[in-house]
């Protein structure tokens, strides 16, 4: 990563500068309507940037969920990470590894007790991630990216449960965890 990156939580004047970065990391996805309407949204969420100088560089938004059906008291929060973007010219520099890992560690010092992500098991894996079996994805994925969606426990001490996640609304659109 190079040394002038910073990373801090974003701000709410900062939306149209994260969401011009999606197009440019993900240009076969359409990840913008999400995350708009999370981070302007109600949805409890952290949301970081990665700036070189004063040029938005990564964004990565965590959405604190629950696991539908625990009605344990003692029922904890998680939280799913999605999405993580970067521009071109700052992938594979170490700048979203830096953003996840200052997240992560965020995350660790709240009451969430596991983290969720659809993504690359290579890549998530260099933070602990393994294949989750006990909570489904808010709907079903297909077969072949079984692997691909995973969990990280936060807090050993907290019970685990089992059952499908549940997310606000903007995640509720089932394009979003089949295309």
């Amino acid at each position: 990563m190079t040394a002038t990156v910073t990373i801090r939580e974003s701000r709410p004047n900062e939306t149209g500068d994260i969401l011009a970065l999606y197009p440019q990391a993900f240009p076969d996805e359409e990840l913008r309507p999400a995350v708009s309407a999370l981070i302007e949204g109600d949805a409890d969420v952290l949301s970081l940037i990665a700036c070189d100088g004063d040029t938005l560089v990564a964004h990565v938004l965590f959405t604190f969920c629950d696991v539908q059906g625990d009605a344990r008291k003692d029922a904890r929060k998680d939280a799913l990470l999605a999405p993580l973007g970067v521009i071109p010219a700052f992938q594979k520099q170490g700048v979203g590894t830096a953003i996840v890992r200052a997240a992560l560690d965020r995350l660790k010092m709240s009451d969430i007790g596991r983290v969720f992500v659809l993504g690359d098991p290579n890549y998530y894996g260099r933070f602990g991630f393994q294949p989750e079996r006990q909570v489904l994805a808010p709907y079903d994925i297909p077969a072949e990216w079984a692997d691909a969606w995973q969990s990280l426990e936060l807090s050993a001490n907290m019970p685990t449960s089992a059952g499908r996640l549940a997310l606000p609304d903007p995640w509720m659109d089932p394009a979003l965890w089949t295309a």
